[in-house]
């Protein structure tokens, strides 16, 4: 009997693991894996990935300099080591993230964005299978409009609002990551209201980012995530990327409740939305995330979470180098 994962495959859209934990990815069969620090701080404690923190710790010592110095090198190269073995298990793509302190520098972004690439190349993987994950500020938007002209494609994450997904898709990334789940949340904090899937405010999100870049012929793929319960899944069967945890790729795989197809790109134009522009106009930008109250607290709440997990596992890292 077919399962409801199996049934919003069918709907067209690509399911994509969201975990760091490779050892689980392969019972799902996603198509692509998401990543970022909080994930891959979680996987590093387990013992089955000694191996990789070993070759990232000899990594950040070959390269030399100060503590500091092969710590941030050693990063880099964890963060390789773990993409690479997810590539073994999926057959598209592996996104991995930028340092999140580098969210509001836009040179310092790039270069690590490169450097990434640069790590993935000398590991045999070419730049076609990874994208590249960052924040979606302004700074990080205009970075990614200028690694996507070198052909680096990037996965724009920590996206809350209307203003950063339209940035996103005139700076011709590749993908975006709006988060459903962390809207609900602040939501339903900032309310004290209780949601279904169909008046969920971050499913509803999704639903006109995924309309607007339809209606204006964006070519930018929309990639549900962060999400807290299945119903809000399915409610967005269709859209073009979904990245799921483990824990819900399991319910869906062992459910076989039908999933309809909710978006479609074909009727994306009955709900019109007027086209908007930010192409060179920052303060706009800047305007409308910081009168969107949801999007500016969880867009900065978000930066310094991931940046707080990357200086764990970077602090992790530096205990094995003077080891």
């Amino acid at each position: 009997m077919s399962t409801s994962l199996d049934a919003l495959k069918a709907t067209g859209t690509v399911v994509v693991s969201d975990s760091g934990d490779f050892e689980s990815i392969g019972a799902y069969k996603p198509q692509d894996a998401t990543t970022n620090p909080s994930l891959i701080l979680a996987a590093s404690k387990l013992p089955a990935y000694a191996k990789l923190i070993d070759n990232a710790v000899a990594y950040g010592k070959k390269k030399g300099g100060d503590l500091d110095v092969q710590s941030e090198n050693a990063m880099d190269a964890l963060l390789v080591e773990f993409g690479k073995e997810i590539l073994k298990v999926v057959p598209g793509r592996v996104s991995t993230e930028v340092d999140a302190s580098f969210s509001f520098d836009k040179e310092a972004t790039k270069a690590k964005a490169r450097q990434i690439i640069a790590l993935y190349e000398e590991g045999g993987v070419s730049k076609d299978r990874v994208l590249i994950k960052i924040g979606s500020t302004w700074e990080g938007i205009q970075a990614a409009r200028d690694l996507e002209k070198e052909g680096i494609h990037c996965n724009l994450t920590l996206l809350f609002g209307f203003a950063q997904a339209v940035a996103c898709a005139e700076a011709g990334v590749t993908l975006i990551s709006p988060f459903v789940g962390r809207i609900l949340d602040w939501y339903k904090k900032s309310t004290g209201k209780e949601y279904t899937a169909e008046t969920d405010p971050g499913v509803k999100s999704v639903q006109k980012i995924f309309n607007y870049y339809k209606q204006h012929g964006y070519k930018t793929i929309v990639m549900g995530a962060s999400f807290r319960n299945i119903g809000e899944i399915t409610e967005l069967a269709g859209c073009d990327y979904l990245t799921i945890a483990p824990k819900l790729l399991e319910e869906l795989k062992n459910s076989n409740e039908p999933v309809p197809k909710k978006l479609e790109a074909s009727s994306a134009s009955q709900d019109k939305i007027e086209k908007v522009s930010f192409v060179d106009n920052e303060a706009a930008f800047r305007w409308e995330l910081f009168d969107d109250a949801m999007a500016f607290d969880k867009l900065h709440e978000g930066i310094r979470g991931f940046a707080k997990d990357g200086n764990a596992c970077k602090d992790m890292l530096k205990q094995k180098l003077s080891a």
